[in-house]
């Protein structure tokens, strides 16, 4: 059985953004309202399988602005590289 995790960036209403994570196999879902919150989020659920997820697909919904969309794409970049940096110290 694969364990893949559905990420999808939704507007939150009131002016921001926030990611829905929903585990493919008990269509359980969490929202996420920021990356520090994401990785925990995903952690957690991650655990649950012994920490062996097979992969994240990654969604945008329709009316997610593209300020919005590059706003999650540069935390991300930003987020990636802190982690990478840390790794080599």
């Amino acid at each position: 059985m694969k364990i893949i995790f559905e990420a999808t960036i939704k507007e939150n209403g009131i002016g921001g953004w926030y990611i829905q994570l929903k585990d493919s196999v008990d269509e359980r879902i969490e929202n996420c309202n920021n990356l520090e919150e994401f990785s925990l989020t995903i952690e957690k659920m991650g655990e649950e399988y012994g920490g062996n997820i097979d992969g994240v697909e990654w969604k945008v919904d329709e009316n997610v602005s593209p300020e919005h969309l590059m706003e999650v794409k540069n935390k991300m970049a930003k987020y990636h590289k802190e982690l990478f940096d840390d790794s080599n110290d």
